[in-house]
């Protein structure tokens, strides 16, 4: 908190590659003494924002067993990490007993989407539609359920692998897909409309659920209308339309109080993000910028670094990177103010790190004075490694 001008409602906390569970528990040891030192209650993932409700409803009140919410509370493989397990053990311990203003949150918010595709629209359709039928006048609502159920057709067609590659696989641009988009985006002004007496009517925890399941639906509708498209821009839009389900998540989770974010470093940066993809390049903003651009200095970025994952193939780094000049400090960790650290270089740019291993993005020496600090690990061990399934 001493690099910061303040404590910022957004605190995020990037890793340089998954499956490392060294790196997240420096995440969890770092969430303990936010909660118990600066009041901070709700920890957010990159995770499928409607899969981490099961978590939260485990750590606030107990609701399933562990090991049922490790298996559905989690996309991407995460809830066979220990150090994710451990996380959620840790957060049910701590809230028995408290009352619910006390006890802390868990969130995921990342959208419903995998490297292989996207979900289906039914689950967060369904459960906004469900919820309004409860509280506003029938005669209000754009459409059934039936109509819903009609429209949205077999679940598999949503989500076939091969749409990923192939966009004439894609449904996100058929007719029933385009209305839809349009019933979905009916549904969300409905539940802006009546706002205040949804409040009013309705639980603090059921109106945030379903503006998670308003802004899912649209988001996952958005998401398939690009995976249909051909032409050069579509994987930039889809890149950027899963940054921006990211940072309308975290900017929500935001507004209940101070929360501490962890994903990837490139999810969280401030920078652009780039890569090349099929030999062209592709461009487009992170959910960090996104929410960063929003919040201000009520948006703080740390990057982890990290030094060698030798069962990786990643060794000791070389002397001119950023991870080599920190790597030959003594000690296992260290959080460097970036800013200072930019300074005492005077001026000269360390060299880019190359990985040997696709799965191990290094830290980019371009980025360094667009972070507020960098928390490095010096080794990964062997032994606590797992990876995700997608």
């Amino acid at each position: 908190m001493g690099l910061l001008p303040a404590r910022p409602r957004l605190l995020a906390l990037g890793e340089p590659t998954h499956g490392e569970d060294a790196l997240l528990d420096v995440r969890n040891e770092l969430f303990r003494q936010l909660v118990e030192r600066e009041g901070y209650q709700t920890i957010a993932v990159e995770s499928d924002c409607l899969m981490g409700l099961v978590v939260d409803d485990y750590v606030a009140s107990g609701t399933g067993t562990l090991d049922e919410v490790m298996e559905r509370g989690f996309s991407h493989g995460f809830g066979a990490s220990a150090a994710n397990r451990e996380l959620v053990s840790w957060m049910r311990a701590y809230n028995d007993g408290r009352s619910a203003s006390e006890r802390l949150r868990f969130a995921g918010f990342d959208g419903p989407l995998e490297i292989t595709g996207a979900a289906s629209p039914r689950q967060a359709l369904t459960a906004l539609h469900a919820y309004l039928t409860a509280w506003v006048d029938a005669d209000l609502l754009p459409c059934t359920p039936e109509t819903l159920d009609r429209l949205i057709g077999a679940d598999d067609r949503w989500t076939n692998p091969a749409a990923m590659l192939d966009p004439s696989q894609s449904v996100g641009q058929t007719p029933e897909a385009r209305q839809l988009r349009l019933l979905a985006d009916d549904l969300v002004a409905l539940l802006d409309a009546q706002t205040p007496h949804l409040i009013a009517a309705s639980s603090p925890d059921d109106w945030d659920r379903a503006r998670i399941y308003g802004r899912t639906a649209t988001g996952l509708l958005r998401y398939h209308f690009w995976m249909a498209d051909t032409s050069p821009s579509r994987m930039a839009r889809l890149l950027g339309g899963r940054a921006s389900m990211m940072a309308a998540n975290l900017l929500a989770i935001a507004e209940r109080g101070p929360a501490l974010a962890h994903a990837h470093n490139g999810h969280l940066q401030r920078d652009k993000s780039r890569m090349q993809m099929g030999g062209l390049p592709v461009q487009w903003w992170s959910a960090g910028a996104i929410v960063s651009a929003r919040l201000g200095e009520g948006y703080a970025f740390l990057a982890t670094a990290l030094g060698t994952i030798r069962h990786r193939g990643v060794d000791t780094p070389p002397p001119d990177t950023v991870e080599g000049l920190l790597y030959a400090l003594p000690e296992d960790r260290y959080v460097v103010d970036a800013r200072r650290l930019v300074v005492a270089l005077d001026d000269v740019t360390p060299a880019p790190r190359v990985s040997p291993w696709f799965g191990y993005a290094p830290f980019d020496p371009a980025h360094l004075a667009s972070n507020d600090g960098i928390v490095f690990v010096k080794d990964a061990p062997a032994g606590q490694t797992w990876w995700p399934v997608a």
